[in-house]
């Protein structure tokens, strides 16, 4: 399985190198929460489509099921099944099933 810690660019990060100020850390900014323990619910396009194979969100426990959802802003409920489902329809082309 890869992995996806390092492919997320966050606004933040886009305004330091713009050289605009950051936000404090209590700060809510435009564009959602942080990466995996962030928890905000807005939409965010990390750098890297997701490479993993059905095989891997079958084996996946449910911690990474659940941050690699938050970290594309998707909901991350239900039952560990009912998230990996999901995460493969979400992810896979319809091939890849």
């Amino acid at each position: 399985m890869g992995s996806l810690g390092s492919s997320v660019v966050t606004l933040q990060q886009q305004q330091h190198k713009a050289g605009k100020p950051a936000a404090h850390a209590g700060e809510q900014q435009q564009g959602g929460g942080g990466g995996c323990g962030g928890g905000g619910s807005s939409f965010r396009m990390p750098l890297h489509y997701p490479r993993y194979k059905k095989a891997d969100y079958e084996a996946m426990p449910e911690w990474r099921v659940d941050c690699l959802l938050r970290e594309y802003g998707l909901p991350a409920d239900g039952d560990l099944d009912s998230k990996r489902r999901f995460a493969m329809g979400a992810f896979l082309w319809p091939d890849q099933y």
